[in-house]
């Protein structure tokens, strides 16, 4: 979509709707002849002549530009291909938004079936991530500083947590945003009458599309469609986060990781030793457009009264921008994590970097016991101090501070500074982990 303009963008999704709609139509038709509303055999015959192939997108482009909405010009269009009366119970009842969103929630139904194999195809890599690395020690960082050792197993799961809340929000989507619409001019259906026919048909629709009947109309109620984006927007941003990890760690000063290789990829125009992470910077930047379509949504919530005088407009140019950009980083994703090279040995030189500064926690921690915590944490920073500026080891700092010797031998002492033997609880996390999504797996079989 690259270099094509506002208007490009919102008639190619037009278009997409609009191929969708006679689908609508049919779906409305079969579920009024079902109920009694038009004669029966209609529908069929509908059915039958409303092929999307018939579709004249150069007359129905130009007449949408004049009524400001599809549906219209298409009605007509199938009022011609439709013989004889039958063509007069196109649309029985119904209003353009009822078409569109009908339209628009089967296109979503799609996506997230696509979006579902996907994202579960990379909570799936950085499983077997998480086996593979589950205890490879590496430097934890905060504020890109190293804090305390961790394994890569343990980053994997962190990752993978993300992705697996995303995994069941994405059931409980399912089941509470795929709403059939049909309420007609006002969202009251009367047009079918005074009686219950219309909430029946509309209870009928949802059948045949397999959508939920909304029990009321959601004309302007578009909280659904703000959860769908907003919920593509949540897993960009966990990838936008695994993406940002990956492109630090893979820089030349720590070497941790590297994208999978391909030749010439992510290469320079004027360096040829670049290997640029091209998979990392894509999703960066998708996780980025996700996040400001999430934002269009929610502007397009705040509609007047019982139709939109136009935020429902924003949703034609935000669902498919954020559904093309959610499986598209997803697919990078993919590709990244399921070959990702990792540099084992450059996690344990970067983890050992800091001759053991990385582990004063430990030694506080234990110190504490004798000299209490306060006391304890003022030593050990005094220490140190004096391994930094005398470019020394944390131990070899400690063993000449009499307050620390007095408590703790020299073997003790290179115990605790020991970055590989103080890693918490990084391993009992991760099989906790792996064993709930077994689990879940099991109770989704």
């Amino acid at each position: 979509m690259i270099g094509c303009t506002t208007a490009q963008r919102l008639h190619g999704s037009l278009e997409v709707l609009s191929a969708l709609a006679p689908l609508s139509e049919c779906v409305l038709a079969q579920a009024e002849e079902d109920e009694g509303v038009i004669p029966p055999g209609v529908a069929a015959v509908i059915r039958q002549h409303s092929d999307v192939s018939n579709i004249d997108w150069s007359l129905l482009s130009s007449r949408a530009e004049i009524v400001g909405c599809p549906i219209l010009d298409l009605i007509k269009q199938m009022s011609e291909w439709v013989p004889g009366d039958k063509a007069g119970y196109i649309h029985w009842g119904a209003t353009t938004q009822d078409i569109m969103d009908v339209a628009s929630m089967l296109q979503i139904k799609s996506g997230l079936t696509i979006v579902e194999r996907l994202l579960r195809q990379t909570a799936a890599s950085l499983e077997s991530m998480c086996v593979t690395y589950r205890d490879t020690p590496m430097a934890g960082r905060t504020h890109l500083q190293h804090a305390l050792p961790i394994t890569f197993g343990y980053k994997c799961g962190v990752w993978l947590s993300g992705l697996a809340r995303h995994i069941e929000r994405l059931e409980q989507l399912k089941e509470r945003c795929l709403l059939v619409q049909f309420g007609g001019a006002a969202g009251t259906l009367a047009s079918l009458g005074n009686t219950d026919q219309g909430i029946r048909v509309r209870k009928r629709m949802a059948a045949l599309s397999h959508l939920r009947d909304p029990i009321i109309t959601w004309h302007v109620s578009r909280d659904t469609i703000a959860e769908v984006v907003g919920f593509l927007a949540l897993v960009g941003g966990s990838l936008g986060k695994i993406a940002l990890d990956l492109i630090l760690m893979s820089s030349n000063e720590l070497n941790e990781v590297a994208e999978p290789y391909v030749p010439h990829r992510g290469a320079s125009s004027t360096m040829p030793q670049k290997r640029n992470l091209i998979s990392s910077e894509i999703i960066l930047a998708q996780s980025k457009i996700l996040r400001a379509q999430a934002g269009l949504v929610l502007d397009g919530m705040v509609s007047d009264f019982e139709r939109a005088s136009g935020p429902w407009h924003l949703e034609w140019a935000a669902l498919p921008t954020a559904f093309i950009a959610a499986v598209g980083a997803l697919h990078q994703a993919n590709f990244a994590l399921g070959g990702l090279q990792v540099n084992e040995d450059a996690m344990l030189t970067n983890l050992k970097s800091t001759r053991g500064l990385i582990v004063a926690e430990a030694v506080m921690t234990e110190l504490a016991r004798y000299e209490g915590r306060q006391e304890a944490h003022e030593i050990v920073y005094q220490a140190c101090v004096g391994a930094h500026e005398g470019k020394t080891t944390l131990q070899d700092a400690l063993e000449k501070v009499p307050r620390v010797v007095k408590h703790l031998s020299p073997d003790q002492l290179a115990a605790l500074c020991d970055p590989t033997k103080y890693q918490g609880c990084c391993q009992l996390m991760v099989d906790e982990l792996l064993e709930s999504r077994r689990r879940s797996d099991e109770v989704l079989e």
